[in-house]
């Protein structure tokens, strides 16, 4: 009795389907919505949007600035001047304007 030493087909779809399943696990571990060039993507998009939160935050430090300066408790006349002549167009007596 001579065994046939080729494999048999169900230890060849064994190994078969076992490779497909780690193909696509491994794909969807590294390329998936959740792998690890998405996690990447995302580790940079949130480091863009921290820089972007403090220019904010600065921006609205500086708009809160102004907006005590020119508040009833304290105003700044330098300030006042500054945004008559901006929005109202206000210009002194002994100014000469140059368009």
């Amino acid at each position: 009795m001579t065994r046939n030493a080729r494999p048999s087909i169900g230890a060849i779809a064994f190994f078969a389907i076992a490779f497909a399943l780690s193909a696509y696990f491994t794909f969807a571990a590294v390329q998936g919505d959740y792998g690890l060039f998405r996690r990447v993507e995302i580790q940079a998009e949130a480091e863009e949007l921290r820089l972007e939160l403090g220019r904010l935050q600065a921006q609205t430090a500086e708009m809160e600035n102004l907006t005590h300066r020119l508040s009833d408790d304290y105003l700044d006349l330098d300030l006042l001047d500054e945004q008559a002549r901006s929005v109202l167009g206000l210009v002194r007596a002994d100014e000469i304007v140059i368009h």
